[in-house]
């Protein structure tokens, strides 16, 4: 099944014209970057755009990827280059629209889809909130590492930190957020990217490619 090809077997039939596979490593990483992404960036449409971004360039760049890495770990760095790349062009203008040297300020869109179990739902909201208010450097770690479960080795080639500085990172996020109302809901359900969301992203891409 192609679902069940490694992603060197997927990057060589790209490379050999099949472009189309490429969005079997979008489906695979989506998710993935998704959740990176809010570490850096709260618009929904920003964050759509950025990873649209990332996987253009991830592809334009595919005959360079050498296996040295994870496919999922380059693609990571390439993701969160843009985010930088976009927050840059965020703060520029905002400056410009109001004149002072102010923050971006991360506003919670509340758009989810109805639940069925309505106190689950609050629970996570809150954790969600909680998450986006961390200091962007240890947000970035947490979800990383506590959301996104990656290890701590790729955690730390792809943000270029030691492991030492993961691990501080987390620490710190953790005592930010308090253990209590971390286990509020289970953190690796947070920031959820849906199906119809996943297939418009393959979708463009692949019709910019």
């Amino acid at each position: 099944m192609e679902t069940e090809l490694r992603d060197d077997e997927i990057i060589t039939e790209v490379l050999r014209g099949n472009k189309e596979k490429y969005a079997l490593l979008m489906r695979r990483y989506n998710q993935r970057l998704y959740r990176i992404s809010k570490g850096y960036i709260s618009d929904e449409a920003e964050i759509e755009d950025v990873m649209q971004e990332a996987y253009i360039r991830g592809f334009q760049h595919l005959s360079k990827f050498e296996n040295r890495s994870q496919f999922s770990t380059w693609i990571t760095k390439i993701l969160i280059n843009e985010c930088l790349q976009r927050l840059k062009k965020i703060n520029k203008k905002a400056l410009i629209e109001t004149g002072e040297e102010n923050s971006i300020t991360m506003n919670v869109t509340d758009n989810q889809n109805p639940e069925t179990n309505i106190l689950g739902k609050e629970l996570k909201r809150v954790l969600e909130r909680n998450i986006e208010s961390l200091p962007e450097k240890y947000k970035v770690v947490f979800l990383m590492r506590e959301v996104e479960q990656m290890s701590i080795e790729e955690t730390s080639l792809a943000l270029e930190l030691s492991i030492a500085n993961v691990k501080i990172r987390l620490n710190r996020a953790k005592v930010m957020l308090r253990e209590s109302l971390a286990e509020l809901y289970p953190v690796k359900e947070a920031f959820e990217f849906n199906l119809v969301r996943c297939n418009r992203i393959a979708a463009c891409v692949l019709s910019r490619i």
